[in-house]
């Protein structure tokens, strides 16, 4: 019996020793403040229209781009290698194929990048340069989400907007992942096997707490841009004729709706919840 008890209370400290483990509990708080949002009950009822879909390609395209490039340049690092697994989890690719489909062969000069994203950009590369151990918790909560819950983003894409054998949904495939559940076992398995100083294991903690404030960034920044947009459109409605409410209005580089913006910030939110909150599937 005794021994059954310390066996028992040996596990439990090597599993709260665990990176994955402490992650997902020092992400907690902010994984509820997401969850709980308005919006982010919103997206659960399935609510998605291809322009809100395509403006959230345009934003995974930016991230993955730099955090794909920074682990390319890093792979041979210590902390990298272990969780460098291009030929299964590499998105960009795909992402370039989606946006192709729906953009056509000059999407590069018609994808529209919010302030938001680009600061997560900016920190993917920042880390990849200086502290590239850091890159663990950004390709921990992307990659294990995307095999998680964005298989359910997938499927509420490919019937809200009616998209036929798969065309446009290159994002949420893996073809060289034969078993989402094994292989985030393996992943988990291999980030628990990095050996990190405890100042570095703290860097990891707070930089997988940041990721999911970015997130919440993005969500704010759209906020603000919906704020502006409603405001200019109740402004022009007092002025002018009618604007049709599912009308894509463009001008310069940004793109401003009013229903558009309200559905891509429930859009963001779940992106962000499903990244650091699904992995424990």
């Amino acid at each position: 019996m005794e021994t059954e008890k310390k066996t028992h209370t040996a596990a439990e400290q090597m599993t709260d020793r665990d990176l994955s483990e402490q992650i997902k509990k020092v992400t907690k708080e902010s994984h509820v403040r997401a969850e709980n949002t308005e919006l982010m009950l919103s997206f659960q009822r399935g609510k998605v229209t291809l322009p809100q879909y395509k403006l959230l390609l345009c934003s995974l395209y930016e991230i993955y781009q730099a955090l794909e490039e920074e682990l390319d340049r890093n792979s041979d690092h210590p902390s990298v290698a272990p969780i460098y697994f291009p030929a299964e989890l590499a998105r960009l690719k795909s992402i370039e194929k989606d946006l192709e489909y729906f953009y056509g062969q000059d999407w590069r000069e018609k994808i529209v990048i919010p302030a938001a994203t680009k600061r997560y950009s900016h920190r993917l590369r920042q880390i990849g340069k200086e502290n590239p151990e850091f890159l663990l918790a950004h390709a921990y909560t992307r990659y294990l989400g995307d095999l998680s819950g964005g298989q359910v983003l997938g499927r509420i894409a490919q019937k809200s907007m009616d998209l036929k054998n798969g065309d446009g949904l290159s994002f949420f495939a893996f073809p060289g992942v034969s078993s989402p559940n094994l292989f985030k076992q393996l992943y988990r398995s291999r980030m628990n096997s990095v050996e990190l100083t405890e100042e570095e294991r703290n860097g990891v903690l707070e930089e997988a707490v940041r990721a999911f404030e970015f997130n919440i960034q993005v969500f704010e920044d759209l906020q603000k841009m919906l704020t502006v947009s409603d405001n200019t459109l109740q402004s022009s409605m007092t002025q002018s004729k009618p604007v049709k409410a599912n009308t894509l209005h463009m001008s310069g580089n940004g793109i401003y709706t009013s229903s558009l913006f309200r559905m891509v910030l429930g859009l963001f939110v779940a992106l962000a919840t499903v990244s650091v909150g699904m992995y424990a599937l």
